[in-house]
């Protein structure tokens, strides 16, 4: 079987909830880029419906196959039961989930993920305070305690890894993460490797020289202000954290500020890393600064499969031990 032709449609297909038999009972997707058309059908070709603007977010009702066979990636969304279509590479798919409160937060904190399309960090616990910055869909953060306001709201105080800066958050925009989740994936298992083709954009997880998890990902590409590129050769997983501020450059000018990246994975001391990433879809061609984008669901699960373990109540692991990556042209 050749790799690169893992049916790469399911890979890109939202992810699935079989309540009540339909799959997409629920299911959303947030705009991730300045702005792009809806059409009438899936393909660039077609009518343009309306504008949808960064961050609006729309109801994912199906997908749809586009007719160009020379796209990498073909799947497209039907919004709102044929209102019209949205290119999948630009979507994020997200889901609206309120969370209970937890008044009791450990005294070293407790990581987090964001439940809902977006939410503000407030630099106090109230909506009318300053923002920060926006947190987004299934990114991580460190919740380090828990209060109530004036008007009987519960919030998170959540703390920024890059600038040691403390925001505030909705507690029922964030889920603690459970250990069992957080849990390592066959770790009885040593003789694991990570391959990454760079003509394929697929990075495959091997066990005991079987693969066993492929997924479609992005390494560096051409941007506005260059080429970036991904490094072929040896490394290990040396240096691992479940979030991480990332921050370089001038937003205008292909710079980025990333709070809450998570299941990061550093093989170089340049930074270039395994990631989840949640500012584009649109897996399968190069498009990062040099490391490698995977989807939120496929950077968690790679990151609880390889080494070092990181402890659940640890902000990260670093040494000169690691799985085995290897990134091949």
């Amino acid at each position: 079987m050749k790799l690169s032709g893992l049916g790469l449609a399911g890979l890109f297909a939202p992810p699935l909830n079989f309540v009540n038999d339909d799959p997409f009972i629920g299911q959303q997707g947030r705009v991730t880029t300045r702005m792009i058309w809806m059409y009438d059908r899936p393909a660039y070709d077609a009518t343009q419906v309306k504008i949808c603007q960064r961050d609006v977010v729309v109801n994912i009702t199906n997908t749809a196959i586009s007719d160009d066979v020379t796209a990498h990636n073909r799947v497209w969304y039907e919004i709102n039961n044929g209102e019209g279509y949205l290119y999948s590479g630009n979507i994020q798919p997200v889901r609206t989930i309120l969370n209970s409160p937890r008044a009791e937060i450990p005294k070293e904190g407790a990581l987090a993920e964001v439940s809902v399309p977006y939410t503000d960090a407030h630099e106090a616990a109230d909506k009318t305070s300053k923002v920060g910055y926006r947190m987004y869909y299934e990114t991580t953060h460190w919740v380090m305690s828990a209060t109530t306001n004036q008007v009987g709201q519960m919030w998170y105080q959540v703390r920024d890894d890059k600038w040691n800066k403390l925001y505030y958050v909705p507690a029922e925009h964030i889920r603690i993460m459970t250990a069992e989740e957080l849990a390592p994936i066959t770790p009885e298992i040593t003789n694991k490797k990570i391959e990454v083709r760079l003509n394929d954009q697929i990075t495959i997880a091997y066990e005991n020289n079987s693969p066993v998890f492929v997924c479609p990902v992005s390494t560096g590409g051409l941007l506005r202000i260059g080429k970036y590129t991904t490094p072929d050769g040896d490394f290990i997983t040396y240096y691992k954290r479940p979030s991480r501020h990332m921050a370089r450059g001038d937003i205008a000018s292909s710079g980025f500020d990333l709070p809450g990246v998570p299941w990061v994975q550093y093989i170089t001391e340049s930074g270039i890393s395994f990631h989840g990433t949640f500012w584009h879809n649109d897996f399968g061609r190069p498009r990062s600064h040099g490391c490698i984008n995977l989807s939120m669901q496929a950077a968690k699960w790679l990151y609880r499969w390889t080494s070092p373990q990181v402890p659940r109540n640890k902000e990260y692991t670093h040494g000169f031990v690691g799985t085995n990556v290897q990134i091949v042209v």
